[in-house]
């Protein structure tokens, strides 16, 4: 049994993986802006703007795993939103450094959050974890600023592991539960022409390639925490019709009305990378849902 501490931990990812590692007899404490330490996952304070954090959340850590950051599509991209999306993931990197740095904390391995943004929009050319990086857009950029910080904990002597996650699909947040709003009412949107690539993964796998990644001391380094087989836009929301209960129609939601909606967050949504989990396939990592047709069907039908 090993003790983990998770920033992020009531997110969507952090709720999903606290179920799975408290299923397997690990002990699990949680940060937050708000300490909560009789609940059931003690929760402890910690403030990356005033560099806090409780000294009793780190007590005999053996794993860290931040997962900690604003959402990226919370609110449109304004100067001051864009400062809180990457300051949100880089600080509190930092943090983790200097409390390691300082002595008050030493875990076993550190593990972190990243994303596929990463790549930039790359079309149908095929990416694994050895492939370039991009910075030619908001969102590209975020993700590097947030790899960087990640990377400084290597001088720390801790082993460093990440996972840059894509689209994660769950009923509980995230996009799928977005797109089910219209999808019950009949209509099933696909953005633009519906060909971008969206690397996605069900919630579960994604809850598993965290733990695998505390039960295998050697895995250092990247990650992509996507499935197999990545599908365009269009077909993703074809599939979803198909899948959930009751007629519907697809249809496209035109590129004009994205960017009055949306303004240069459109990439989120525009965007798409055909990015495959190599390091994970090349382990024999196992993924539970490696077809879109079982992922949507376990979550929706």
């Amino acid at each position: 049994m090993a003790k983990i501490l998770i920033a992020g931990g009531t997110g969507l990812i952090g709720k999903a993986l606290t179920s799975l590692l408290l299923e397997h007899g690990h002990q699990v404490l949680h940060l937050s802006r708000t300490a909560r330490p009789e609940a059931r996952v003690p929760t402890y304070k910690w403030d990356i703007e005033k560099k806090f954090i409780d000294s009793q959340a780190l007590l005999d850590i053996d794993y860290v795993i931040n997962l900690a950051g604003a959402g990226i599509a919370d609110k449109r991209w304004s100067a001051a939103q864009k400062k809180r999306i990457i300051d949100s993931r880089v600080q509190g990197n930092l943090l983790f450094k200097q409390y390691i740095q300082e002595g008050k904390l030493s875990p076993r391995k550190f593990i972190s959050g990243a994303a596929i943004g990463i790549y930039g929009d790359r079309g149908s050319e095929v990416l694994t974890e050895e492939s370039e990086v991009r910075n030619d857009g908001f969102l590209a950029e975020s993700c590097l600023r947030w790899e960087e910080s990640i990377r400084t904990l290597e001088a720390t002597k801790v082993p460093v592991a990440y996972v840059r996650i894509g689209i994660v699909l769950s009923t509980e947040g995230g996009a799928l539960e977005k797109m089910l709003l219209p999808a019950k009412l009949g209509l099933g949107s696909y953005f633009g022409d519906g060909t971008q690539m969206y690397s996605w993964i069900h919630i579960k796998d994604i809850a598993r390639v965290f733990h695998w990644l505390i039960e295998q001391e050697s895995a250092i380094g990247v990650y992509n925490g996507t499935a197999p087989h990545p599908v365009s836009n269009k077909v993703l929301t074809q599939v979803l019709m198909k899948v959930k209960s009751g007629p519907g129609i697809t249809a496209p939601v035109p590129t004009f009305a994205l960017q009055m909606l949306l303004g240069e967050m459109k990439q989120v949504v525009l965007w798409g990378a055909h990015v495959l989990p190599a390091r994970l396939s090349k382990s024999n990592f196992q993924f539970q849902f490696v077809d879109i047709d079982t992922a949507l069907t376990d979550l929706v039908g």
